[in-house]
């Protein structure tokens, strides 16, 4: 029956159901645009605060407008260090199902201001880790200068590589600014190139150890215990042991690189710390993994269960030291152009003020609320396929990679890391499924097809190629971006 033939009530009916539906539609539309304009609004709102927050600590005077500048650019670092950075904490545990995406947004919220703002700055030097010597820059106009150079640049490149869906390393970007500001300011021959080296090193090694070892525990836990027999009885023996080793690794990163503030522990007595606390958890949870899986199948989807909580364990560690260690980024420079302010001096360390350490750390949160679950779904959803189990591969391997690389005496990052973890399980199930299917058709006498092969590429080429192209353009575009920043602000300076 057509409309025209319907009763007038039913006609009346249907094109007020159309009607609301284009309502709603239209409301749907209207808040998917709105989102982002809010957000906006609200991190512009948060920057202003911070500008007001600086006056009241510092009070008026000759450099007032300097500091205030100084304060806003570091907001604005926060906030993208927030938007960029902490997806990599919490992009696993999201893409495994493990935490929903407000959970992982409140976990890392308080865990990250938390380590900020117990652990976080130490003392910063007045030019980052030692890129250019102090002494071509100690005259505080021409300091001020590079820290803000630094400092916007910084911004700028984290603000458009979260735009671009790219996590990237928010240390490398300071360190950047700040090696193309200070070789504007001195020249090339006060360029410390040994660190930069070490520095470029790094973009290969970070990424290699954290895909490697984030493969190897996953090599290890299907072998041992997915592809078991008895696969409850492997997990009621395995899975203790990595929660074990999962505690006393994250003992020990935190107590090396988290707690410096706090006290001062040698990588031997970390080491030894991680070792006891380890073993402890390994005995508590021996028999609460033993009740958990009394009444599971004997079977992979099963096993899957016992990792959700250690990984969601593991997120707020990582998130805690990421904030103790990564405000430094976005306040060291603030701190140490207030200090030059104030002090007249640029040649001597400089400690970070509370109020300055709180726009670092409320920042990051803000930012993290704000814009970070873009960047947190591509991470644990876009690159490749992960449940608890892959994710705590990836968690565990971060930890692990940044206590050998310390021991060793390599420079690395911890977003290359974590986005290395996360390649690297995923090169490893192609790997390994393209090993099964071999062996598959090995035995039926023929080989495999192209179509079959393509069909099992699990992780996205496209992400790889492009996060690897920011990766390597991090260094030399902030560099560049800070120097004509820096022949900029001498107009203003």
């Amino acid at each position: 029956m057509t409309d025209q033939h319907l009763p007038p009530k039913v006609n009346q009916w249907k094109t007020l159901d159309k009607d609301l539906g284009r309502i709603v539609a239209l409301e749907r539309a209207t808040a998917a645009i709105a989102r982002p304009t809010v957000a906006i609004g609200l991190a512009l709102v948060f920057v202003v605060i911070c500008g007001l927050v600086a006056v009241a600590a510092t009070g008026m005077g000759s450099g007032t407008l300097v500091i205030v500048a100084a304060a806003v650019f570091g907001a604005y670092m926060a906030l993208n260090i927030g938007a960029n950075d902490v997806a990599n904490n919490m992009g696993p545990a999201v893409g495994a199902k493990a935490l929903t995406m407000g959970g992982a947004l409140v976990i890392a919220v308080v865990f990250e201001t938390a380590g900020s703002l117990i652990a976080g700055g130490d003392v910063v030097s007045t030019i980052s880790g030692g890129i250019v010597a102090p002494a071509a820059v100690a005259d505080p106009e021409t300091f001020i200068r590079a820290m803000m150079a630094a400092l916007i640049a910084a911004s700028v490149w984290l603000n458009l590589a979260t735009w671009l869906g790219a996590p990237v390393s928010t240390t490398h970007a300071i360190v950047g600014g700040v090696l193309g500001a200070g070789a504007m300011a001195a020249g090339f021959g006060a360029v410390q190139w040994g660190t930069m080296g070490q520095i470029a090193a790094s973009w290969v090694i970070s990424p290699v150890l954290g895909g490697f070892f984030a493969a190897l525990f996953l090599a290890f836990i299907k072998r041992f215990v997915n592809d078991a027999e008895d696969k409850l009885g492997a997990a009621r023996l395995w899975v203790p042991v990595l929660i074990g080793l999962m505690a006393g690794t994250f003992t020990a990163y935190l107590a090396m690189k988290g707690l410096k503030r706090l006290v001062d522990v040698s990588m031997p007595q970390a080491l030894v710390l991680g070792l006891v606390v380890g073993v402890a958890v390994w005995a508590v949870f021996r028999p609460v993994i033993r009740r958990r899986a009394a009444g599971m199948e004997n079977r992979k989807r099963s096993l899957k269960q016992l990792f959700g909580l250690p990984l969601i364990a593991s997120a707020a560690l990582l998130s805690f030291a990421h904030g103790a260690n990564d405000v430094a980024n976005a306040v060291g420079p603030l701190a140490a152009i207030v200090h030059a302010v104030k002090a007249m001096d640029a040649s001597e360390a400089v400690a970070i003020p509370l109020w300055v350490m709180g726009i670092g750390a409320f920042g990051i949160s803000f930012g993290l609320l704000l814009f970070g679950p873009r960047l947190i779904r591509l991470v644990g959803q876009e690159i490749t396929k992960l449940n608890q189990m892959r994710a705590y591969c990836v968690a565990l391997s971060a930890a692990i990679t940044v206590i050998a690389a310390s021991g060793l005496g390599l420079p690395v990052s911890s977003t290359h890391i974590a986005v290395g973890g996360v390649f690297g399980v995923g090169f490893y199930r192609e790997w390994n499924a393209e090993r099964r299917a071999r062996m598959l058709n090995l035995q039926k006498g023929k080989p495999v097809a192209p179509d079959e092969r393509r069909r099992r590429k699990l992780v996205r080429r496209a992400h790889v190629m492009g996060i690897a192209a920011a990766w390597v353009v991090t260094v030399p575009l902030t560099a560049l971006l800070s120097a004509v920043l820096f022949w900029m602000l001498g107009a203003v300076i």
